[in-house]
């Protein structure tokens, strides 16, 4: 048995469709040079500079330590992005991808960007991908070479900053294995990361790891001391134990890494076994590549969910709940890359009392099967007006929110279009703690629309000043308003919200699917597991 084929009902061959191809264009044009700039590892200077002293360029680290067929799906790629105190990639590669054909959170700080110095993004950053890598189970392999906190912005840096090394006390504590890597100088925070690592490499005549360097130790004590003495590889080898293998270079500290990797429990877990199965994946009916002849980049036009959705799952099969009720949401279950899931997609942009209360039981009707859920977005909030109201949207809205808080299955997210009020909350925003959300490059996130908020600041604006019998100035109005929406619509875009790490990441729409394949393999490194009280619930 398997779930039904759907056909598309889409013309892609009317002029309409190219039209929306050529709009595609530019935005995935610009989108690659985003992508260069965001990937930077530093001015050509600093790289060779870097490289000259006989080290691997960061990602080329993280391509040596990943299998050779491992994909790799790299996480918050646009973290500061082009913002005035940050730096490209906040100054850390980070994503998952195959070790010894173990699944991996691995991190590299990249040193040829102010040596690897820490900014406000780039502890954001971490923290992120280490409650990732906890949620999901997943080994941590950091490839650490750090100045530390980059002082001009300790402020900012230093309170949450702590964090990252809780969370490896924390991990520890769970079972969860961590390994540092260092290959050169890592100062004060640099320091620490290795030492509450689980596992410890350094790399000979170059790793150096110290609370403080030589120059501050003469400063607070008056000890005048080389680097290499204070806290270099071969000292931490064998005098402190800090050092738990001495790797004679880069090349060999990385098969070290490798070879660490298969003593972790992650490598003998009984999952890990089971996805080495071979299995059955059917590719979707129809290519990605339609995408970008019906999906409007323009997000106030419609977008018809189902065909999207057709663009992803495998085969074309979809088992749709309830598709005569509540029809403004699509409720599904799917295969994607032969992993099951729940969808939860906005076929209209509003949400409506029968879309709540359906999305409701079928959030309850996934955890009582232990399978994933997928929210794909595009919604502008919770309908208003009279007869919403009298419906009891308020409370059966509530009790969509309360199903979504309390489900203890993987959730995922795609921002595919708008995102915006209490609508992003019901389709799981990043305030209710997805294991995964990602942005299309046209998505949009906020409280309202750029249209919407200017025009609510608008009539504010007239109602207070007939209240108060105050006089406008119409000119003036109008600017601060034009004003206001160019910064909203700034603030919702997707680079924008991405640069302050509320996605994991800007995604091209046709690797939808290849994505979320990806996060459903490491959602489920741990049993899925739902919320036994949905049981009882589901059909209230």
């Amino acid at each position: 048995m398997s779930f039904p084929e759907h056909t598309s009902a889409i013309n892609l061959n009317l002029p309409h469709a190219a039209d929306l191809r050529n709009q595609w264009d530019k935005i995935l044009a610009d989108h690659g040079k985003a992508l260069a700039t965001a990937s930077s590892q530093g001015s050509e200077t600093a790289q060779k500079s870097h490289v000259g002293r006989g080290q691997l360029l960061a990602r080329d680290r993280v391509a040596l330590l990943l299998d050779e067929d491992s994909p790799f799906l790299e996480l918050a790629p646009f973290a500061g992005h082009q913002l005035e105190d940050s730096t490209a990639s906040a100054s850390v590669v980070a994503g998952i991808g195959m070790v010894c054909g173990v699944c991996c959170m691995i991190f590299a700080h990249i040193p040829s960007i102010s040596g690897g110095a820490w900014n406000e993004y780039t502890v954001r950053k971490q923290n992120r991908i280490t409650e990732i890598a906890t949620e999901n189970g997943l080994p941590i392999i950091a490839l650490v070479q750090s100045a530390g906190v980059f002082l001009p912005y300790q402020f900012r840096v230093f309170h949450p900053g702590g964090q990252i090394f809780r969370d490896l006390a924390v991990r520890s504590s769970l079972g969860l294995s961590s390994c540092a890597v260092v290959f050169g100088s890592s100062t004060a925070g640099g320091a620490y990361h290795p030492a509450l690592s689980d596992y410890t490499i350094f790399v000979k005549d170059q790793a150096q790891v110290f609370l403080g360097g030589p120059p501050l130790v003469k400063m607070a004590t008056g000890e005048i001391c080389e680097a290499e003495e204070l806290g270099g590889a071969a000292m931490h080898a064998k005098t402190t134990g800090l050092a738990d293998q001495l790797a004679s270079d880069e090349f060999d500290a990385i098969n070290k890494a490798r070879t660490w990797v298969l003593t972790t429990a992650a490598a003998r877990s009984p999952l890990y076994g089971q996805r080495a199965m071979p299995r059955q994946v059917t590719p979707p009916k129809y290519p990605a590549e339609d995408l970008l002849s019906f999906v409007n980049p323009d997000i106030r036009q419609p977008l018809n969910m189902m065909e999207v959705v057709l663009r992803i799952v495998d085969g074309g099969r979809v088992e749709i709940f309830k598709p005569a009720y509540g029809t403004n949401m699509l409720t599904a279950w799917a295969y994607i890359h032969g992993s099951i899931c729940g969808i939860i997609a906005n076929q209209q942009s509003v949400i409506n009392p029968h879309e709540a209360n359906k999305t409701t039981q079928f959030i309850r009707l996934c955890n009582q099967g232990n399978i994933p859920i997928v929210f794909l977005h595009n919604v502008s909030g919770f309908m208003v007006g009279l007869q919403t109201e009298q419906a009891g949207l308020i409370k059966l809205g509530a009790q969509l929110i309360s199903a979504l808080s309390t489900s203890t299955v993987p959730h995922i997210s795609i921002i595919c279009g708008a995102s915006y009020g209490a609508g992003n909350y019901a389709m799981c925003g990043r305030a209710y703690k997805p294991r995964f959300l990602f942005t299309w490059i046209t998505g949009r996130c906020s409280v309202m629309g750029p249209d919407q908020l200017s025009g609510v600041m608008q009539e504010i604006t007239r109602a207070s000043a007939k209240k108060s019998g105050a006089t406008l100035d119409e000119a003036k109005l109008q600017a601060r308003v034009q004003k206001f929406r160019e910064s909203v619509q700034r603030d919702s875009g997707a680079y924008w919200t991405s640069a302050h790490l509320l996605d994991d990441g800007i995604i091209d729409p046709r690797d939808t699917r290849d994505v979320l394949g990806f996060c459903l393999e490491v959602v489920q490194m741990k049993d899925v597991k739902g919320n036994p009280a949905s049981k009882t619930l589901a059909r209230m």
